[in-house]
């Protein structure tokens, strides 16, 4: 079994400063993906078709790596209760599912689907199961996890949750054992959604 660590949330020091140059050799693929902004990517939808993450632009975002056979997988059911409370306040949940972690996502998209659906009645976005770790890993994980400490790093373990702005900034981090109802969870996403929207371009 797992051993869980004390730390179960991490938040941005400051607002991640511009590159200002790209190295040459080898790096200078790596560095120049890094300048991207997450909304800038796309991923493919469960069983559909790619989708750029720009559609969710304006929006709060909860990215989740999720699991069909894991103990965390009854997270699926707060997750779910998350989106559904606060989906109409411009808030949505992101699940990626993996088999990263003691394969415990076996199935092929349309097994995952009928499996969230079924049993935990998910209505939010899903996307095609996706690598998040090393060489392999899926655009949004490679940025997610080439983040500055303490945000980024190496994804732990299934149902980490990445909580993200309305302009696409990645503003905290929680680990697997945080429910989706804990009240830092909670008032985190409570206090980004206070926060006033802004029109696309005039993100300063």
């Amino acid at each position: 079994m797992r051993n869980l660590t004390p730390r179960s949330m991490a938040i941005a020091p400051a607002i991640f400063a511009l590159f200002v140059g790209t190295p040459l050799g080898p790096d200078r693929a790596a560095a120049e993906e890094a300048q991207k902004e997450l909304l800038d990517l796309s991923a493919k939808r469960l069983g559909g078709s790619e989708e750029p993450l720009s559609r969710y632009r304006g929006e709060v975002l909860l990215i989740v790596n999720t699991a069909s056979e894991c103990g965390y997988t009854p997270q699926y059911a707060g997750l779910q209760t998350l989106y559904e409370r606060y989906r109409d306040k411009k808030f949505s949940v992101l699940g990626f599912p993996s088999n990263d972690f003691g394969e415990q996502e076996p199935g092929d998209d349309r097994q995952i689907g009928a499996f969230c659906k079924s049993n935990y009645g998910v209505e939010f976005p899903m996307f095609s199961k996706v690598d998040v770790l090393g060489a392999d890993a899926h655009p949004v994980y490679a940025y997610l996890t080439a983040l500055p400490k303490p945000i980024g790093g190496p994804v732990e373990w299934n149902f980490q949750k990445y909580l993200v702005d309305r302009k696409g900034r990645v503003v905290a981090r929680f680990e697997s054992e945080t429910e989706p109802d804990d009240p830092a969870l909670v008032s985190a996403i409570d206090r980004l959604l206070a926060e006033p929207e802004t029109k696309s371009g005039s993100d300063s």
